[in-house]
C-alpha cells in the first residue's frame, strides 16, 4: 500500500475543496491510501509525513506566494529537513487564487523549491491545456493552478479545476506506486 499525504492551508475553504479533489484522484489509484492534513493540525501529523511515500503540498496564493500559515509549516519543517526525513519521497503541489494568474506560478515554484530542499522528487502536471473538459485550463505544468471567484470569493473552484485536481492526485499516486515498487 502506497501512502500519500496532502498537507494544505485553506483560508476561505477553496484550497480545502481542491485538496479533497486531489485526494479523490489519488484514492482512485489501486494500492493508494491518502491522508489529508490541514497545516493547523501539523503538530500531531509529523509522523504521518515521515511515513508517507509522497507528499502533496497545497496553499492559496496570497500576495504572490504561499499563505502565512503554510509558510509557518514550511519553516517548522526544519527538523525533518535536518534529519533528511523526506529525502527521496515524491512531491507535487497545487494553489488557488481569485484571478486566473494571481502570480500562482511563484507559489508553485516556492512549493517546488521547498520540496527539493527536502531532497524530494517533484512531479509536475502533465495535462495538456484547453481540452474539451477544461482540464488544466490555466495552462500550468509545474503543478495545479485553480481559480476561485474573484468578484464573489464564496464561489468554489469550478468543475474543470476540481477535475484537474483529481488528475494531479491520480498522477502522483500512480508515480508513487511505481516509485515504491522500484525501491
Amino acid at each position: 500500500m502506497t501512502h500519500i499525504a496532502i498537507v494544505f492551508h485553506s483560508g476561505f475553504g477553496h484550497t480545502k475543496v481542491v485538496a479533497e479533489s486531489v485526494k479523490a484522484g489519488a484514492e482512485s489509484v489501486p494500492g493508494s491510501r491518502v491522508s489529508l492534513i490541514p497545516v493547523e493540525e501539523i503538530d500531531a501529523c509529523w509522523g504521518t509525513l515521515e511515513a508517507a511515500d509522497a507528499i502533496i503540498f497545497g496553499s492559496p496564493t496570497y500576495m504572490g506566494n504561499v499563505s502565512g500559515p503554510f509558510k509557518a509549516f514550511m519553516d517548522a519543517s526544519s527538523k525533518p529537513w535536518l534529519e533528511q526525513k523526506w529525502k527521496d519521497k515524491l512531491a507535487a503541489g497545487f494553489t488557488i487564487s481569485g484571478s486566473p494568474s494571481g502570480d500562482k506560478l511563484n507559489t508553485l515554484q516556492s512549493l517546488m523549491i521547498f520540496a527539493m530542499q527536502h531532497g524530494m522528487v517533484w512531479v509536475g502536471n502533465a495535462e495538456m491545456p484547453y481540452n474539451e473538459e477544461g482540464i488544466n485550463r490555466l495552462g500550468s505544468f509545474t503543478g495545479l493552478m485553480a481559480q476561485a471567484g474573484q468578484v464573489a470569493p464564496e464561489v468554489e473552484p469550478n468543475l474543470a479545476d476540481r477535475k484537474s485536481a483529481e488528475r494531479l492526485g491520480q498522477r502522483l499516486a500512480k508515480a508513487a506506486v511505481r516509485w515504491t515498487l522500484a525501491s
